[in-house]
């Protein structure tokens, strides 16, 4: 029963058609299926995006599943579905809407496709990821949030356009929940190997951290309808690749803590080993003082989404 890798991206928007559009382009799995409320639209889409695949003598199919009944047997399913982001609206007003959505996505996942890894990318991210591992009931290796990626490659387009060199060579870090209080560490970011301390000035760093932080915001301030989903779909491939490929390399993501850098029952960006078995490991760095007050703070935030979710019974059965 060795069959071809399956992966399903609930939320065929920009993000979701994006992840499949990059994936069926590297022939990173034998098939890809679509399911979104906009049947047609998903649809046109995957028919688009086979001929694509079949443009490049790539042998990925893209198909659509019309109901979660037929998003069956993936080996990860990426979920972008929800309410997007719009100017002036803060991750946090998205609470309720898109956990009552995850709430229904993810227990569909688990009936049908109950081996999947899932990578949510539905914001407020942590919180969402928070609301997978605990509706899926799976494992928190198999429940994983995409930020990290993409928050630390803002940050490397951020060094480089300081720069003006070193494009490809640079390694950014950051950690913490997707959002205001994320944490870039400049300490951990280097260019070539070359600490970054080595290339910019303390201002010019803080410069890219604070960019960093409000990275998203900058993309809708100028899209004026919608977000991001170029570096978010990229990043999230990058995601399903390590999975599907068992690269076992290290990629900062959002998983549920069990005690690692002294935090529970809390879903942060730290950086783990992704493997076929999803977060294989998660791995803690050593951060000095003003960098756990930063992760203490971040945590936080995400900790006030938790306790948002429960003061309204969300976690209770109706």
């Amino acid at each position: 029963m060795n069959q071809g890798k399956r992966v399903g991206i609930v939320g065929a928007g920009n993000v979701g058609a994006t992840v499949a559009y990059s994936l069926a382009m590297l022939g990173s799995c034998h098939e890809i299926i679509l399911r979104d409320n906009k049947i047609e639209v998903a649809k046109g889409k995957a028919l688009d995006m086979s001929q694509a695949a079949a443009a490049v003598r790539s042998h990925t199919v893209v198909s659509v599943a019309e109901s979660m009944e037929e998003l069956t047997d993936c080996d990860v399913v990426v979920v972008t579905a929800g309410s997007p982001r719009l100017p002036g609206m803060s991750r946090d007003d998205l609470l309720m809407i898109n956990a009552n959505i995850t709430k229904e996505v993810v227990s569909g996942i688990a009936k049908y496709s109950p081996n999947a890894i899932i990578i949510m990318v539905s914001n407020p991210l942590d919180a969402m990821t928070y609301v997978a591992l605990k509706e899926s009931g799976f494992d928190r290796s198999r429940v994983l949030g995409m930020a990290g990626i993409l928050d630390s490659s803002r940050m490397a387009a951020f060094i480089q356009e300081k720069l003006g060199y070193g494009g490809g060579q640079i390694r950014a870090s950051v950690m913490g929940g997707h959002g205001d209080d994320m944490v870039p560490l400049p300490r951990y970011s280097t260019v070539a190997g070359v600490p970054l301390f080595d290339l910019l000035t303390e201002d010019e760093i803080d410069e890219i951290v604070d960019r960093t932080r409000h990275g998203g915001a900058e993309i809708v301030g100028y899209l004026k309808t919608g977000s991001a989903y170029y570096a978010p779909a990229k990043s999230t491939a990058i995601m399903v690749e390590a999975i599907l490929k068992d690269t076992k390399q290290i990629h900062p993501c959002a998983v549920y803590l069990e005690g690692e850098y002294g935090y529970d029952d809390v879903v942060s960006g730290v950086p783990v080993m992704i493997g076929a078995n999803g977060a294989e490991k998660i791995i803690e760095v050593t951060l000095n003082e003003k960098e756990k007050e930063m992760f203490a703070r971040s945590c936080s935030s995400v900790q006030t989404l938790i306790d948002t979710l429960n003061e309204n019974k969300f976690f209770e059965e109706a």
